[in-house]
């Protein structure tokens, strides 16, 4: 295998649209991204992060140390929730712009970092909130530097230029995608994440599967996402197993981190579509629900809904799952059994049932995913025709399990 020829302590600079530093120890090179900070007049930061992870990690005491070294200022906004808000997002920038923060520092996974970039966009256009961003109220023009530090093995949000927040009056979980919130730099270390949780290291993983499933099967995908797709689930299923027995295993760590950067690159390229349309609405309703383990419930019956289209792209993906698929279009069923299968392996058995939801609950789930724009417009990238029946569809079909 490819993979026992890497030496995971030697730190790698990935040049993509963010300069990204990876590896065990990658950490320690956040002075690098100081004196570049330095360089560009930059003596003022906002840091974006969790309640704890930042500290329990260690990142905090390496950052901390090396702007005090840099001189560097920074004002501290530590209160970012899973399923963050664009309350949360406007309290970060109002502490940013206070203290004439120039750029931003994201530490931990998709929600720190995902709020950090929207607050990197709202400190450049002072006046704005993050209700107005995520109800389409203006396109932004810009955004100050932004420095993800990234805690989980999951979102791809560290390379990519998208994120995600909920506004709770309107119980809505809109995305957005814009070039200027790719971080500047990142940062992935694996030697962060070795406390994740067996639950957390679970979900996040299949949030990884979820991404390429979708990438690889759009109609914007392009052969560079399926191909970064294939790698994705070839690494996920052989080294989850690894990391769920053994956290601290640092291989396996730094082999599912590196598929969650590939792909968050894979639906940079070829966009998303059902599982995470779908899937912000569960999350919205219910903001303690993990959103990996939403995608879980709802990935077998989006695989057995997409596959008569794209069929033969996901046997091929799909293969370390489920070798026995041929790539043929009456497949369907089986095909969203195996993906279940894989997942009861995982020990997410979990389906909308478990979850907190009743069937009752379809017609506003549906109706919160048809009419938010944004869910909307990854509607579009679906296989097939994607609408208020087939949405219905993979709800009800997500109850209970297929059989």
């Amino acid at each position: 295998m490819w993979e026992n020829g890497i030496d995971i302590y030697s730190v790698r600079q990935i040049r993509l649209r963010t300069d990204l530093y990876f590896g065990v120890g990658a950490i320690e090179y956040f002075a690098e991204i100081a004196d570049q900070l330095t360089a560009r007049n930059i003596t003022s930061v906002l840091v974006v992060t969790g309640h704890s992870s930042y500290k329990r990690t260690g990142a905090w005491d390496v950052v901390e140390r090396i702007l005090k070294q840099r001189n560097i200022r920074y004002v501290l906004y530590d209160k970012v929730t899973p399923n963050p808000t664009t309350v949360e997002t406007d309290e970060a920038t109002a502490l940013g712009m206070e203290a004439g923060a120039q750029a931003v520092v994201a530490i931990g996974g998709g929600s720190p970092v995902d709020t950090g970039k929207s607050a990197a966009i709202l400190l450049k256009h002072p006046g704005k909130t993050a209700r107005e961003l995520f109800s389409q109220g203006f396109t932004p023009t810009g955004a100050v530097p932004i420095v993800a530090i990234n805690l989980t093995h999951g979102t791809g949000t560290e390379v990519n230029r998208f994120a995600v927040l909920t506004i709770p009056e309107t119980e809505q979980k809109p995305v957005i995608a814009f070039d200027c919130i790719y971080p500047t730099w990142s940062i992935d270390d694996p030697a962060l994440m070795t406390g994740l949780s067996q639950t957390q290291t679970r979900y996040v993983s299949i949030d990884a599967v979820n991404h390429v499933v979708e990438a690889a099967t759009s109609k914007s995908t392009n052969p560079y996402a399926v191909m970064l797709g294939k790698d994705v689930i070839e690494l996920v299923t052989r080294y989850l197993p690894i990391a769920d027995k053994d956290p601290a295993d640092l291989t396996a760590r730094y082999f599912l981190l590196y598929a969650s950067m590939l792909a968050g690159l894979s639906f940079d390229n070829g966009l998303l579509h059902y599982t995470h349309a779908l899937e912000h609405p569960l999350s919205a309703l219910k903001p303690e629900l993990s959103h990996g383990l939403g995608l879980a419930v709802l990935l077998p019956a989006v695989v057995q809904t997409i596959y008569p289209q794209q069929a033969a792209v996901l046997a091929d993906l799909l293969k370390p799952m489920a070798p026995d698929l041929e790539g043929k279009p009456e497949e369907a069923h089986a095909a969203g059994k195996a993906v279940q299968a894989w997942l009861v392996r995982c020990g997410v058995p979990q389906k909308l049932c478990d979850v907190g939801f009743r069937k009752e609950d379809v017609e506003k789930l549906v109706d919160m995913t048809i009419h938010e724009p944004s869910l909307a417009s990854l509607l579009e990238q679906a296989p097939g025709y994607a609408n208020a029946t087939s949405v219905a569809a993979i709800y009800m079909n997500s109850f209970l399990p297929l059989v």
